[in-house]
């Protein structure tokens, strides 16, 4: 099922993942709201005293990909095949597809398809209730800390081609500041609990310099 619908310009994309109201998950995701109202992002992404670090983890890439979904929506018009023709950030950075299942040998293609692919395939990890258990009390997957930190590093990418292609894009509509403060959260928090390699950083290290240098 492809995570792009229809007219481009519609902006019609795959539907937010929502945690169930009156869940666990989401009394933890409002606690992350309020704790990000206060405007200490570092506090923010500390595991609340008490609570599963799986959970936590779980919650949080949710709410990121809903970010991320929404950020690269406001964009989809400026990336096109013809503008995009390879996934990249910057000159020196170029990804390749594979999710080892459909698609197990890399292959190049236009960062719309390339980010088709990436949305549509952890949307797929998301709805996976084995893998993001919805309901209390059932167990995670000894392997979900390695799903998670993948989900994470592949939506890393998505930041990274938005600042290096469409960062113009994003001041003519005014949407710098929340894409700024989006990412910060997204770089404290995988920084917080060490989820994504540096070297997978490396091509907004600069911009992660200098939006975390302040608060430290």
């Amino acid at each position: 099922m492809s995570f792009l619908f229809g007219n481009r310009s519609s902006k019609t994309f795959k539907p937010k993942k929502n945690i169930p109201e009156g869940s666990h998950q989401y009394e933890l995701l409002k606690h992350a709201e309020a704790t990000l109202g206060s405007g200490n992002l570092r506090m923010a992404v500390m595991l609340p005293e008490g609570e599963d670090l799986n959970e936590w983890v779980a919650v949080n890439t949710v709410d990121f990909f809903n970010q991320i979904n929404m950020l690269y929506g406001t964009i989809t018009d400026f990336c096109t095949e013809e503008s995009c023709s390879v996934m990249s950030a910057g000159p020196k950075y170029e990804y390749h597809w594979a999710d080892g299942t459909n698609i197990k040998k890399p292959i190049k293609c236009s960062a719309p398809k390339y980010i088709d692919y990436l949305m549509t395939w952890v949307q797929d990890q998301l709805d996976d209730e084995t893998l993001f258990p919805s309901k209390i009390g059932v167990p995670f997957k000894r392997n979900f800390m390695s799903v998670a930190k993948t989900i994470l590093k592949r939506l890393f990418r998505v930041y990274a081609h938005i600042y290096h292609q469409h960062f113009d894009s994003v001041m003519q509509l005014q949407e710098e500041a929340h894409l700024n403060t989006s990412f910060k959260h997204f770089i404290f928090f995988v920084q917080e609990f060490n989820l994504i390699d540096r070297k997978e950083l490396v091509p907004l290290q600069e911009l992660i310099e200098k939006l975390t240098t302040k608060d430290r």
